[in-house]
C-alpha cells in the first residue's frame, strides 16, 4: 500500500464559463473519479496555484491565454502534471505549450475511462518522482502496518494510549509521528551509522545538492558537527588557527582534540557589530609571524604547518566571505580549512551568493586542502531542531579518508537515531533541488521590499523631523554608474547584482573603512535593525533607545527577534516569511515609537519588571526608561570598554584541553570576577552581545589583558543599576553574595 497517493491532493481545473455545455458535461463526468477543485476564471487559478502546493495536477482549457499559464506554472513546478482539454485539433495548440505539458485531451475521442487512466498514470508518476529517497520509504513503511515487537517501546505510540497524560501527547503529535519513530531494527530503512540502505542514498542525494564530496546527517546539532571535523582530522598539539567569532563547540573541539589554538581577530565597527577577519590574516606571512611569536610553542611546534583552520561564515550579522579569496591567499599554508555555516546552508541555492560559500562550484582552479562545512539545517532550512548536515569536499591534492573520517562520525552518532529527523535533512534537500533558486528569489525578493519599506518609513519620519529606526544596510549603492538612494534601486536589479551588497571602502555604510575590494557581502535576509542613540560613526545621540528595551517590548507584541546588541536587533528572513509577519514587526515597532513619545508608563509597558523592581522602575515612563539607559551607556563609556576588551588576545597559560583537565580534576576555584586578577580562567566566557569569547579556558588575566576584567565589572554595574536587564554570557554565574550585591563569578584554575 502506498503511504501517499494522487488523491491526497486535489487536481486544480481550470473551466471557464464559456466552454459548452456537452464539454463542461464531458469534463464533469471525466474528473468524477478524482478529487477536483475547480475555478472559473485565470486570476482566481494563479492565486491558488501560488498559494496552495498541495495539488496533485492541473487541468487547463484550451484558450489565448494557456501559453502564459502554462508559463507561470512552470516558473515553480517543473514536474507538476498539466492537462489541456481540446475539442479541436492539436496543431492549434503553440509548439512552447506542447514542450511543457503533459497530455492534450481532446474529450469527444477515445473513452472517458481510458482518459482518466491516463491523468491516473501522470498524478501518480508525480507523486513518485516528488517523494525524497528516505522520507518516501520511511511513509511507504508505516503505511506496511507491521506490529513493532523492537524498539522504541512505545510501540508505534500504543503505549501513550494507555495513559490520560500519554493520550494527550498522542493526539496533540499525531499517529505518523510515533507510527514513523523507528529504529535501526528495521532493515528496509537502512542504518545511519553503517552508511547503508535508503540513509546512504540519502545522504548522497544532499552531497550532490549541496556540491559535497561527501554529506553526513549528523542528529545533535552542528555543535556535534563540528567536533566530528575536529576529530577526524586534529590530533593533541596539532597547531589551530580559528576565528575568535566562534561558537563555542569550537573551543570544544580544541577540547576533545587537545589542539593548540592560535586567532584570527574579527574587526567590528562603532556600533558592535562584529565584521570580518582581516584577509591579510590568512597570509604566508601572517600565518608564519603568529607561529614564530607564540611562547608557548616549542622548537618543534613551529615548525609543523597549521592543522585547521576555522572561519564563521557567514557572521551573526550577515557578513559572507568570498570564499574563492581566502583560499586563494591560504593556498597551501593550513592542511585543513573548516567553515562554520551554521546560519547559512542556503547560500547554494541562489547566484548572488557565488563565491561566498564553502562549498562553491567555482574554486576548479585554485588549490586548496580539504574543505569542510558545518550547515544547521534546522536553523533556515527545513529540518527539525538539531538536524544538521557535515559537508566535505576533497582538497585538489590532498584527498580526506573518508574510512577513517567516518571513526569520528562514529563518535558522535547514536545507535538509536530519530528516524523523523533523518526524514527531514533528506525533505530539506528535496525542496531545495526541486526549487531551491525560486524559493531563494521569492525571500531575497520580499527581505528587500522589507528593507526599503523601512527606509521610505524612515524618510518619511525625517521629514516631519521625527526619529524612527533604519536597517543596517547601504544606504545610496551604484545603479547604472550613478549612487542611488537604496530604496530607489529596481528589485530585480537588487536581486541579480551582488556588487549591491558587497562591503565597499569607498561606500562605508557599514562602519568597516578597511574593508578589502571584493571580500565580503552583506546577506539580504539577515536584517539588523538599528535603534536611535549610535551612529556608525561612533558618535552617540542625544535620544538612544537601548535595544534591550525594544526587544522587551516587541515581546510583548508577540514578535521575538534572534539577537540583541546594545543598539541593534537581528532578524532572521527565512524562507516562508509572509508579509502579514512583515507588518507585524512594522506595526511593533510603530507601536514603540508612539509609546515612547506619549512617555507611556512602564507600569502599562513592562507591569511585570515594575512589580519586581518598584524602587527602580515606579513613576517612570518610556521614555524616561530609554532615555535614563541611553545616558548610562553613554556616561559609563560601556561599549568603548567592549571594545578595548575584544581588541585583546589574553597570553595562554595552558592550551583549552589542558584547562578542561583542571577543571574536571576540580581543581578551580569559584570566585568573583572582581578577583580575578592573575588568575587562568578555567572555562570559556562568552558575552552576548556580542557573542565573542573574552576569555578561552587556559588564558590569563594580567595588566596586558584587564581590559576584559574592566569590561565584565562594567556589564556587571551596569546589571545592578538596571535590574531585570540580566545579560547572557557564557562561563559566568550571577548571583548575590553575603554582602547582599550581586556579583559575576567564574571558575578559575588554582593556583
Amino acid at each position: 500500500m502506498n503511504s501517499f497517493s494522487y488523491l491526497d491532493w486535489p487536481l486544480l481545473v481550470l473551466h471557464e464559463s464559456g466552454s459548452t455545455y456537452e464539454s463542461s458535461k464531458q469534463l464533469d463526468i471525466l474528473l468524477e473519479c478524482f478529487n477536483t477543485s475547480f475555478v472559473d476564471n485565470t486570476t482566481d487559478f494563479k492565486r491558488i496555484f501560488s498559494a496552495d502546493k498541495a495539488i496533485s495536477g492541473v487541468v487547463l482549457d484550451f484558450n489565448d491565454e494557456l501559453e502564459n499559464i502554462v508559463k507561470s506554472i512552470r516558473k515553480t513546478n517543473s514536474k507538476i502534471p498539466i492537462f489541456v482539454i481540446t475539442e479541436d485539433s492539436l496543431s492549434e495548440i503553440p509548439l512552447q505549450v506542447l514542450k511543457q505539458i503533459n497530455l492534450v485531451i481532446n474529450i469527444f475521442e477515445d473513452t472517458l475511462t481510458f482518459l482518466a487512466g491516463q491523468i491516473e498514470v501522470e498524478l501518480e508518476r508525480y507523486i513518485e518522482s516528488i517523494k525524497p529517497i528516505f522520507f518516501g520509504q520511511l511513509m511507504d513503511y508505516t503505511q506496511k502496518f507491521k506490529y513493532p515487537w523492537h524498539t522504541p517501546g512505545h510501540a508505534g505510540g500504543t503505549m501513550f494510549l494507555t495513559n490520560p497524560i500519554g493520550k494527550m501527547m498522542f493526539d496533540f503529535y499525531g499517529e505518523n509521528t510515533f507510527r514513523a519513530d523507528l529504529s535501526i531494527s528495521v532493515p528496509e530503512l537502512g542504518s545511519l551509522l553503517d552508511d547503508e540502505g535508503p540513509v546512504k542514498d540519502a545522504e548522497n542525494n544532499s552531497a550532490r545538492v549541496f556540491s559535497a564530496d561527501k554529506t553526513y546527517y549528523i542528529l545533535n546539532g552542528t555543535s556535534s558537527v563540528n567536533q566530528v571535523v575536529w576529530k577526524g582530522r586534529v590530533t593533541k598539539d596539532d597547531l589551530a588557527f580559528v576565528d575568535r567569532n566562534c561558537h563555542k563547540s569550537l573551543n570544544y573541539g580544541m577540547v576533545v582534540t587537545g589542539a593548540i589554538p592560535m586567532y584570527m581577530i574579527p574587526r567590528r565597527n562603532s556600533l558592535g557589530i562584529i565584521g570580518p577577519v582581516k584577509l591579510e590574516e590568512f597570509t604566508k606571512e601572517y600565518i608564519d609571524e603568529i607561529i614564530a611569536n607564540n611562547p608557548a610553542l616549542t622548537p618543534e611546534q613551529k615548525k609543523q604547518k597549521i592543522k585547521m583552520s576555522a572561519l564563521t561564515n557567514s557572521t551573526y550579522d550577515g557578513l559572507c566571505y568570498n570564499v574563492n579569496k581566502i583560499k586563494e591567499s591560504l593556498n597551501s599554508n593550513v592542511l585543513n580549512l573548516h567553515f562554520d555555516e551554521a546560519w547559512y546552508a542556503y547560500a547554494k541555492f541562489h547566484p548572488l551568493y557565488k563565491d561566498h560559500y564553502a562549498m562553491t562550484d567555482s574554486d576548479n582552479a585554485i588549490d586548496h586542502p580539504p574543505i569542510f562545512a558545518s550547515q544547521s539545517t534546522h536553523k533556515l532550512l527545513g529540518a527539525f531542531s538539531q538536524s544538521s548536515m557535515l559537508h566535505a569536499k576533497n582538497g585538489t591534492k590532498d584527498k580526506i579518508d573518508f574510512v577513517v573520517f567516518n571513526e569520528a562520525y562514529l563518535m558522535y552518532g547514536s545507535t538509536s537515531p530519530q528516524y523523523s529527523m533523518i526524514a527531514s535533512l533528506d525533505v530539506s534537500t528535496a525542496m531545495m533541488d526541486f526549487a531551491g533558486e525560486e524559493l531563494m528569489n521569492e525571500t531575497i525578493l520580499n527581505a528587500i521590499h522589507f528593507r526599503k519599506r523601512i527606509a521610505n518609513l524612515n524618510k518619511e519620519y525625517a521629514s516631519l523631523n521625527e526619529w524612527f529606526f533604519s536597517l543596517w544596510q547601504p544606504i545610496k549603492t551604484l545603479y547604472n554608474g550613478v549612487l542611488t538612494d537604496f530604496e530607489d534601486i529596481p528589485d530585480e536589479y537588487l536581486l541579480k547584482n551582488q556588487n549591491c551588497w558587497t562591503l565597499d571602502a569607498n561606500n562605508n555604510w557599514h562602519g568597516f573603512e578597511d574593508i578589502e575590494e571584493n571580500y565580503v557581502m552583506l546577506d539580504p535576509i539577515k536584517l539588523t535593525v538599528k535603534c536611535p542613540g549610535l551612529n556608525v560613526d561612533g558618535k552617540y545621540d542625544e535620544v538612544g533607545i537601548p535595544a534591550s528595551i525594544l526587544s522587551n517590548y516587541i515581546i510583548s507584541k508577540g514578535v521575538v527577534n534572534e539577537k540583541t546588541d546594545t543598539y541593534s536587533l537581528l532578524f532572521l528572513h527565512p524562507i516562508g516569511t509572509t508579509v502579514t509577519k512583515q507588518e507585524a514587526l512594522i506595526k511593533a515597532l510603530m507601536d514603540f515609537k508612539k509609546d515612547f513619545d506619549k512617555n507611556t508608563p512602564l507600569t502599562d509597558i513592562f507591569p511585570d519588571l515594575v512589580n519586581s523592581f518598584p524602587e527602580k522602575y515606579s513613576n517612570k515612563g518610556l521614555k524616561d526608561h530609554c532615555l535614563d539607559m541611553h545616558k548610562y551607556i553613554v556616561e559609563s563609556k560601556l561599549l568603548d570598554l567592549m571594545d578595548k576588551a575584544f581588541q585583546i588576545i589574553p597570553k595562554q597559560i595552558l592550551t583549552p584541553a589542558e584547562a578542561s583537565v583542571e577543571v574536571f580534576r576540580g581543581n578551580i576555584e569559584h570566585v568573583p570576577i572582581k578577583d580575578c586578577m592573575n588568575r587562568t580562567a578555567g572555562v570559556i566566557v562568552v558575552p552576548y552581545p556580542p557573542g565573542i569569547p573574552v576569555l578561552m579556558g587556559g588564558e590569563r588575566v594580567d595588566d596586558n589583558s584587564k581590559p576584559i576584567l574592566d569590561f565584565l565589572l562594567a556589564r556587571e554595574e551596569f546589571e545592578r543599576v538596571f535590574p531585570g536587564y540580566y545579560s547572557d554570557i557564557h562561563g559566568i554565574e550571577a548571583f548575590v553574595d553575603s554582602d547582599g550585591v550581586r556579583r559575576f563569578h567564574t571558575m578559575v584554575i588554582k593556583n
